[in-house]
């Protein structure tokens, strides 16, 4: 009775002193998570993996103290290390991952990331050993494997929110048939925007003194040298961005004709937004194109667009009435 009552005592000790050693663990990981240098580190998985070793080694000491086998055999260990294994693989492999993601600075709490597999798209909110835990946006949380951090690829929107601005890359597309070469009538209306007044003005001069240079015959705009509603529009596009003040002129600013498509030609704006705020950023991009859609028509354009029931209910009662 007086043995069991020695061991029961020695397990005791045993377990009291790992709870002791996991109140300073966590007492070490609170104190760090205040400290800015640590506020954004997984300090959780490294406190795990060290209660899974301290726990591992609990065991032992109770095994021995219980059946008094030695755990110093080369044999016993070997089994046990496999057995160990096995049982922790996943926590072994996010051990690993955990310490990748530190030492990689590929994730910190804080970081807003967006992962499709897991269907994640918020804040990273933990990282412990077996799983990142991100906040969405529509304040539901997604759980992800901590190893699929290093063996999958996401998105981490930190370099966007530590860079001087956020990019604004969107299409307007325009319809082929719509575009044509500016007639004189059309260059003096042009002449009244103010935006592209001095553009208008010397690009008329230079195309005037290449077609006297070739002697191009004026009776047809194909001949020579001509301008083109598209191509104003362009310039016009370029220039509203650089006049805008919620865009950063010192980041990449252009406004590009892309390859037409059946929708159309794409004018594509690649610019950057000094507020990377996100929904600052919406209004922003939304000011922009509110105004160039509205100022499509002005250059004789038409934005193309998918018909829809009402458009198609217009054309065949057209073609009945002109049956009629």
């Amino acid at each position: 009775m007086e043995k069991i009552f020695l061991q029961l005592i020695d397990i005791y000790g045993v377990v009291l002193a790992i709870l002791v050693f996991r109140s300073i663990l966590r007492s070490t990981k609170n104190y760090l998570e205040h400290k800015e240098d640590y506020a954004d580190k997984p300090l959780q998985s490294y406190v795990q993996v060290l209660m899974i070793f301290a726990w591992g080694v609990a065991i032992f000491i109770i095994i021995n103290a219980l059946t008094g086998y030695s755990i110093k055999s080369l044999t016993t260990l070997g089994a046990a290390s496999a057995i160990l294994l096995l049982i922790f693989k996943d926590t072994i492999l996010g051990f690993v991952a955990s310490i990748q993601v530190s030492v990689n600075d590929i994730v910190r709490i804080g970081d807003w990331i967006t992962f499709s597999k897991f269907g994640a798209d918020g804040y990273v909110t933990e990282i412990n050993l077996a799983t990142v835990r991100v906040q969405n946006f529509d304040n539901t949380y997604t759980t992800i494997p901590t190893y699929s951090l290093i063996a999958d690829s996401f998105q981490n929107w930190r370099g966007m929110q530590e860079s001087e601005g956020r990019r604004i890359k969107r299409s307007i597309f325009i319809k082929q048939n719509s575009v044509r070469f500016l007639t004189a009538e059309d260059i003096q209306n042009f002449k009244n925007i103010q935006l592209i007044a001095p553009y208008i003005e010397h690009r008329e001069r230079d195309v005037a003194k290449f077609n006297r240079q070739i002697e191009a015959d004026k009776s047809l705009l194909l001949n020579g040298k001509n301008q083109t509603n598209l191509g104003v529009f362009r310039k016009y596009a370029d220039a509203f961005l650089h006049e805008n003040p919620a865009i950063n002129k010192e980041l990449f600013l252009m406004v590009r004709h892309l390859a037409p498509t059946d929708k159309g030609i794409p004018i594509e704006i690649f610019c950057f937004s000094h507020d990377k705020n996100w929904e600052n950023y919406e209004h922003i991009q939304a000011d922009i194109f509110d105004h160039l859609i509205a100022a499509v028509p002005y250059f004789g354009l038409e934005i193309f667009e998918t018909p829809s029931g009402h458009d198609l209910e217009k054309v065949m009662r057209k073609s009945t009435s002109d049956l009629n």
